[in-house]
């Protein structure tokens, strides 16, 4: 059995591109398992990770065989008519293979395959040291990853993410040798840039995690974050706070420093008057700090992370506070302009802003969706006339310096400054709130897993909104095409459809994308005259399209979706309860029969070469089967009328699981295709009549496997 000794490799380098760092330890990590996979090198990887700090990326796997086992070759030759002549003899064609192989024709063996016989030379080598493959595993490695930018430094043609300093490479307490960027292996790596400056010594890979600890290094990511959030939260709770702690945040930070260390920070309690959302953004995304709140609200403490564990911690922070200082100011002079400007007076210069060549100005899209809010509104219990004035102000902010600014924040400005726009003083202090709010959840959901719009108002406008997007977007000939969603639709349509689904508006979809269709009206397709305009079948396919996986990621398989999806409700909501009521269905024991029973009565009434009447004549129910059916059918369609008419699907599916008995007698016991005329017609009749209920929730024959 071949010996395993753990291995370590460490490659050194200058400071590596934080948002690429973790994707670059995962693909150096994934390179060198499978350089080694593919000649054949055993591994034990147990709970092997990458690791990696700023200034290194480093590979540490448990048990890694000393040797390849055997190789193994086989190499097919000619067959034996074209490698023999006429008197036995070898072939230039067969002196040439044995030549290539090494060996004397006479020592080739041979094989049979469809073909015929023809020579094959096997051979069997000894494995080569995993000592001799390990240089080459390590340019393998390094050639595979994704460097979109690679740098160049000395006099030399090297080139990496950043310049490398030092390799490290030990199998068990052996240093391998290799030369990669100019950089000869060893076992020497690098402490703290600041906190330990100097060398360290490597004595064997199992020794690594904890002497660079001793170094001020914690090379696992997951560790070095752990602390992080650890020291983040201490800091805070002694502060009186929370720290909100955001996942990319917390990502950046833990590819910025190799022994972090919390400090407490604060800022003038003036700035506080500055939406705390442009704070909040400054600080994470400017400078990865950590805001601490007291009940979700923003208080003048922060927290920075240092790379050092510094003797005078004050002037570290007094010097996150110095940096953080004027970009606050920036952010109040920004909030105290738009202030003087006033939401209404924003809202003129959208007038000049192109939306898209095709579909008008800024100010054109807002006249649409305040017209569509206008439809929706009564519908869902809002008033049109706010709605309308909500639409209307709705990217009013895009005009503002704070947006200009911080983009991220659209919709959030547009909240703080329709709650002091004296403009809007004519509203009660209700509808004023509920226009302010109804701006910010407009662009909800504004990514995947966000919450849709709380308020009805919001509701009313996000709806609006995706609406006139998506028409604009198919009316101007900007449809999805493989990775292409310039106007993000793909996500508009998911975006429309939770928003109805999750607020249970039971609005006619199709209605709702006629109006938006015709109040983008037609658009010139090209220079041949021709128009295009939103074709309301194709935007209701693509939104149900959007729903796959919405209902895969809810549990519902791709039959149970189809199953309703081929009915094409007119509201999503209903369409939402008859997906439920599907699942509840499927997992009857009757749903399977019922399913196929359907699939065979709907290829029956397809193939049938007669009228089949409307109605069932109970004078030519002959077999007491077709009667049973027949009786039970009238029962289960005066049961059910009254819930399928409130929507109480689950009701009308449970009922109809009840007919399985006189389903199955009645195919066991009834020929269909009866030679008389009348008494064939009156079958059909009763499979039409019985079909039409069982596909009345969904198309059930879907189910059937």
């Amino acid at each position: 059995m071949t010996a395993s000794l753990p291995l370590l490799i460490e490659l050194g380098t200058e400071e590596l591109p934080v948002k690429a760092l973790p994707g670059l330890a995962q693909a150096f990590f994934d390179g060198v398992l499978a350089a080694l996979d593919k000649r054949g090198v055993a591994v034990d990887r147990g709970d092997a990770k990458p690791l990696y700090t700023p200034r290194r990326l480093a590979v540490l796997l448990p048990g890694v065989a000393t040797e390849q086992p055997e190789q193994r070759s086989e190499v097919l030759g000619p067959y034996l008519n074209i490698a023999l002549d006429a008197d036995g003899n070898p072939t230039k064609a067969l002196q040439g293979f044995a030549a290539k192989a090494g060996i004397d024709w006479t020592a080739l063996e041979k094989t049979r395959d469809a073909k015929g016989e023809r020579f094959v030379h096997r051979a069997v080598t000894p494995g080569a040291t995993t000592t001799a493959l390990l240089p080459d595993v390590l340019r393998e490695a390094i050639a595979a990853m994704p460097i979109p930018k690679p740098m160049r430094w000395g006099a030399h043609a090297h080139a990496f993410a950043r310049p490398v300093h030092w390799l490290v490479l030990l199998h068990g307490p052996q240093v391998i040798d290799a030369e990669l960027f100019g950089v000869r292996s060893g076992r020497t790596s690098r402490g703290h840039r600041f906190m330990h400056d100097r060398s360290v010594e490597i004595a064997a890979p199992g020794d690594y995690i904890e002497t660079m600890r001793g170094a001020k290094v914690l090379v696992d990511a997951e560790a070095r974050r752990a602390r992080i959030v650890q020291e983040v939260e201490g800091v805070a709770r002694a502060l009186g706070g929370d720290a909100r702690i955001e996942p990319d945040n917390l990502e950046q930070v833990n590819c910025l420093v190799e022994w972090p260390k919390a400090v407490a920070c604060t800022f003038e309690h003036a700035f506080l008057a500055v939406p705390q959302e442009t704070l909040i953004a400054t600080m994470e995304a400017n400078q990865k700090f950590f805001p601490v709140l007291q009940d979700g609200r923003l208080t003048e403490h922060f927290i920075g992370i240092a790379n050092v564990e510094s003797r005078d911690p004050v002037e570290v922070a007094k010097g996150y506070e110095r940096v953080i200082r004027p970009r606050f100011a920036d952010a109040k002079f920004f909030f105290d302009e738009d202030l003087k400007q006033g939401l209404s007076a924003m809202n003129d210069g959208l007038k000049t802003v192109t939306y898209q060549a095709k579909l008008g100005s800024v100010a054109d899209k807002t006249a649409r969706v305040a017209a569509l809010a206008e439809v929706i509104a009564p519908q869902v219990r809002v008033e049109a006339a706010l709605a309308k004035r909500a639409a209307l102000l709705s990217k009013a902010d895009l005009q503002s310096r704070m947006v200009n600014e911080f983009p991220e924040l659209q919709g959030i400005a547009g909240r703080y400054y329709a709650k002091q726009d004296p403009a809007l003083a004519g509203l009660s202090d209700d509808d004023r709130a509920a226009l302010a709010n109804a701006l910010d959840e407009a662009w909800q959901p504004r990514f995947a897993g966000d919450d849709i719009a709380l308020s009805p108002l919001g509701k009313v406008l996000a709806i609006a909104e995706r609406l006139d997007t998506l028409a604009g977007g198919f009316a101007a000939g900007l449809k999805p095409t493989g990775n292409k969603d310039a106007f993000a639709l793909r996500r508009n349509a998911l975006g429309l459809a939770r928003t109805l689904i999750e607020s249970g508006f039971d609005l006619d979809l199709k209605a709702l994308l006629s109006a938006a269709g015709d109040g983008v009206g037609a658009l010139p397709a090209g220079k041949d005259g021709a128009t295009t305009s939103a074709d309301v079948d194709e935007l209701y396919d693509f939104i149900l399209d959007r729903l796959k996986g919405y209902y895969a990621d809810k549990g519902a398989t791709v039959q149970q979706f189809n199953a309703v999806a081929a009915l094409q409700p007119k509201s999503l909501y209903d369409l939402d309860r008859r997906i439920d009521a599907i699942g509840t269905f499927a997992a009857l024991p009757e749903a399977e029969a019922l399913a196929a029973a359907d699939k065979r009565i709907r290829n029956i009434l397809r193939k049938a070469d007669i009228a089949i009447p409307d109605t069932v004549d109970p004078a030519l129910l002959r077999e007491p089967a077709e009667a049973a059916l027949a009786e039970a059918v009238d029962a289960v369609h005066a049961e059910t009328a009254h819930a399928l008419a409130h929507g109480d699907y689950v009701s009308v599916l449970t009922h109809l699981a009840r007919l399985r008995p006189q389903v199955d007698a009645f195919f066991d016991g009834v020929m269909v295709n009866a030679e008389e005329a009348a008494l064939r017609a009156n079958r059909l009749a009763l499979l039409k009549r019985l079909s039409e209920r069982l596909g009345s929730v969904a198309a059930i024959e879907h189910l059937s496997s």
